[in-house]
């Protein structure tokens, strides 16, 4: 079954799919997964099998979460999209407080290998390197970073087998079990897609009006992660952030284009003269809004009411932006299912971000 255009971000439809069409089978990454379980109508769905999720990481508090509204079996599988795709496999038990990424898929070999490319003994982290029959060639007319990537595997039964760096921290359970660290350099996985803070940065000091820029990302659970940009200004004038935003948004992808933006006089360094991530400041959502406004008529008050919900800010105003808010496409997914059932109308994702303010949304 195929969704309709935007109905996977849709939880309601979803679920009303899944009921109608007697989905046995449904593929998740998380983050979806976590607003599919709070659709009142999941629990209906009595004739899913199976679920499975990969993309991002399975946290124990949404296994959890899975267990007590479905009674099925929940598969968390773990693969770059370099081995095509997966590469691990488990099955999830209620049970246990953590979600490991399992054991290798068939024809496939994974290391935990330290700096030097030596095994790692049992219990300890290491970065993760797969080899198999499933790796791809490289990457595209980019020699230099497939090269860097996809080394010789000093494993392999035969000569000239590879495997690639995944960049992703691991360890070997007693029991030949792979747990997941998280990553062993900047890369960010938000929402199922996986993003480069460097061309984010490199975007942001492309306009005209920023000197420096760092992009981290916020948030402890996968699904409330979002991207934070830290900013210096060129001249003591500022910066507005609505047009930086809409500066990004002529050439990044939504999911790319921070949720909050930071402005400081400068960036905080460490003795040796990089960017200290630790030290900058935490994000002040508030500080991104405009003139607050009070509704102008029940619509409006409603919507305010429903910002405020989804949002878990203390108060909209009919003018302040869902976006500079905190708020991203997963969460607009489930500021359009309280729409449906507050308003009674079939409000399209896409709407969001064409009129993010509740004036907008109300007109």
């Amino acid at each position: 079954m195929l969704a309709k255009p935007e109905g996977h971000k849709d939880p309601a439809y979803l679920s009303a799919l899944i009921r109608a069409e007697q989905v046995t089978t449904v593929h998740f990454v998380p983050s979806m997964l976590r607003a599919f379980l709070q659709e009142p109508t999941a629990a209906d769905c009595v004739r899913l099998r199976r679920v499975i999720c990969s993309g991002e990481a399975l946290t124990a508090e949404l296994q959890r979460q899975f267990f007590s509204v479905l009674r099925v079996p929940l598969h968390n599988l773990y693969g770059p999209t370099e081995a095509a795709v997966d590469i691990s496999f488990w099955q999830c038990d209620a049970s246990t407080t953590t979600v490991p990424i399992g054991r290798p898929v068939w024809n496939t070999r994974l290391y935990v290998l330290d700096a030097n490319l030596q095994l790692v003994p049992v219990g300890i982290a290491g970065e993760l390197y797969v080899s198999g029959i499933q790796l791809a060639r490289g990457y595209l007319n980019r020699p230099a970073l497939s090269a860097e990537r996809f080394v010789a595997d000093p494993c392999g039964f035969e000569p000239g087998t590879r495997m690639y760096r995944t960049g992703d921290l691991a360890r070997w359970r007693a029991d030949g079990v792979l747990e997941y660290l998280g990553r062993a350099d900047q890369q960010l996985k938000i929402r199922g897609f996986r993003i480069e803070p460097g061309e984010i940065e490199a975007a942001l000091v492309s306009h005209p009006g920023v000197a420096q820029a760092v992009v981290v990302g916020s948030g402890q659970e996968p699904a409330e992660k979002h991207l934070v940009a830290y900013v210096v200004p060129k001249t003591t004038l500022g910066l507005d952030r609505a047009e930086v935003r809409s500066y990004l948004q002529r050439t990044l992808p939504d999911y790319m284009v921070p949720a909050a933006f930071v402005l400081l006089k400068a960036l905080p360094l460490t003795p040796n003269g990089k960017v200290d991530r630790k030290a900058l400041p935490a994000p002040d959502f508030a500080a991104a809004k405009g003139p607050w406004r009070v509704p102008g008529s029940p619509q409006e008050e409603i919507l305010c009411a429903l910002f405020t919900e989804v949002l878990g800010v203390s108060r909209v105003g009919v003018e302040d932006n869902f976006f500079e808010l905190g708020g991203h496409s997963l969460l607009a997914t489930r500021l359009v299912s309280r729409v449906r059932t507050a308003l009674e109308v079939e409000l399209p994702i896409s709407t969001v971000f064409e009129a993010p303010t509740v004036a907008g949304l109300a007109s």
